[in-house]
């Protein structure tokens, strides 16, 4: 490793202890403001034991004596949401100008839950965004095809390092974002209540057959004193998205003959008492967290996301043993490698229409963000980068009140993560198709071959 690489990266990790030790927080929707460096500090931290190599992705060595870097003073704009309350967005830009402080990195907040349509509209009317914020699939289909992104393998980029998500989110041979965040879904279970029936915890080696099998072993009483086997939320990716993970389908290609075993085990789960009824859940509201928390729910099948949020509830006291939870990798399907997941991404894109200097400079902190200096930062603050090494999984598995246990920690590790909803310009109104016959199903109102058929009807009839 060259010196000034290091350099760089030690000025990144003592930056960002001084960030992550200051607290305050500020923002607002549909604003802009100039990027300030204090960030929550509500998320677990931990700091590794190696310093991680920076990104070989970096187009130059981002250090003001590398004579190739052009220092002169720029500005560039990152359009985002929520500034004021998500972890990451300080400590990113923190670190990346204090390797890179001839840049300043303006920011603007827009509203959350109308963010893609915004962000679309106002580049429409010329707005100068030059870092994009990438929040789903559809919106991102939609800036491609109103030809918003620079295309981006004209970069010498290394899609490979982020196991194939960069591919699912190609058109037509060409890719517009780089995935920085990655949730994906694993199993958390119970270890008391596994004691208590005497079986053996899950395995980060389990078949969809096995996991059926295990939820059925710990299902017992009624009442006050039921245990359920597993839990599944609400949400049509919590029970239905199983039927992915042999590669073989997704949910866009329009016919859906192939997620019937799938229906099959989890309404016959929900028949025999094995899970809670969907109707139950809706009628309770009923979240998925608090089903865990109350200690009747052996194992739950969700995102990486609620690590963070377990280990909060634990330091609060909201679960009697905080110890008593670990985490192991998702059950798949026969003949398909261990560690073989659903997966959502938070990507970053440039704007194509950005002017020559700051669109060079967005697309350099565009790849310092989604390399693996930004992944360190990410994972410091318990967030769940694309990238993903031993030191990240070092990071993150030292958080406070993560398992000790070395199956836990080995649950972080993914060997193929697949787009809960992938490329298609037709996402959007494919979802809504498949949520609503999706409850047809789980709520009994459809047999599982009515629903299906109406879901391949439907969808061809999107054309």
């Amino acid at each position: 490793m060259r010196k000034s690489r290091l350099f760089a990266f030690l000025l990144i990790m003592a930056l960002l202890v001084g960030v992550l030790a200051a607290c305050g927080s500020d923002g607002g929707e549909a604003t802009s403001t100039p990027a300030a460096t204090d960030p929550p500090t509500d998320t677990p931290t931990a700091t590794p034991d190696d310093p991680v190599d920076p990104t070989p992705n970096d187009p130059v060595d981002p250090t003001p004596d590398d004579p190739g870097v052009d220092t002169s003073p720029v500005t560039i704009k990152w359009v985002l949401w929520d500034y004021a309350t998500i972890v990451y967005y300080r400590p990113l830009i923190a670190a990346y100008t204090a390797v890179n402080p001839w840049v300043t990195i303006e920011v603007v907040d827009l509203p959350s839950a109308t963010f893609m349509t915004d962000m679309a509209t106002q580049l429409s009317g010329g707005d100068d965004y030059d870092v994009l914020t990438i929040k789903d699939i559809p919106g991102y289909a939609n800036l491609i095809k109103q030809d918003r992104m620079e295309p981006l393998s004209g970069y010498g980029i290394d899609t490979g390092a982020y196991g194939g998500v960069v591919e699912q989110i190609s058109s037509n041979g060409e890719f517009y974002a780089l995935p920085f965040r990655q949730d994906f879904w694993v199993v958390f279970y119970n270890k008391d209540i596994f004691d208590a029936a005497g079986v053996a915890y899950p395995t980060n080696d389990m078949s969809m057959s096995q996991y059926d099998e295990l939820a059925r072993s710990l299902a017992s009483g009624s009442g006050a004193d039921k245990i359920y086997g597993a839990h599944y939320h609400g949400w049509r990716s919590a029970s239905s998205l199983f039927s992915i993970l042999d590669g073989k389908n997704t949910v866009v290609d329009g016919n859906y003959d192939f997620m019937k075993p799938t229906y099959e085990m989890v309404t016959k789960q929900q028949d025999d008492g094995i899970v809670m009824k969907l109707a139950d859940i809706r009628a309770s509201g009923l979240h998925y967290s608090a089903a865990f928390y109350s200690g009747q729910i052996a194992m739950v099948n969700m995102g990486s996301w609620f690590i963070p949020t377990l280990i909060a509830a634990c330091a609060n006291g909201d679960i009697e043993t905080p110890e008593a939870w670990g985490i192991v990798k998702y059950p798949h399907p026969d003949g398909v490698a261990a560690g073989t997941t659903l997966g959502t991404i938070t990507s970053l894109a440039v704007n194509k229409n950005s002017e020559a200097r700051r669109k060079e400079v967005a697309i350099d902190f565009m790849q310092f963000v989604c390399g693996d200096k930004g992944a360190a930062v990410l994972a410091s603050v318990g967030q769940f980068p694309a990238l993903k090494n031993d030191t990240v999984i070092g990071f993150l598995s030292a958080m406070g009140g993560f398992p000790d246990d070395a199956n836990s920690k080995e649950a972080l590790n993914v060997t193929q993560a697949y787009l809960e909803m992938p490329m298609s310009d037709k996402s959007g109104d494919i979802e809504t198709i498949l949520n609503e016959e999706h409850d047809g199903i789980m709520l009994g109102e459809k047999s599982i071959d009515e629903a299906i058929a109406a879901m391949n009807e439907r969808v061809a009839e999107l054309g």
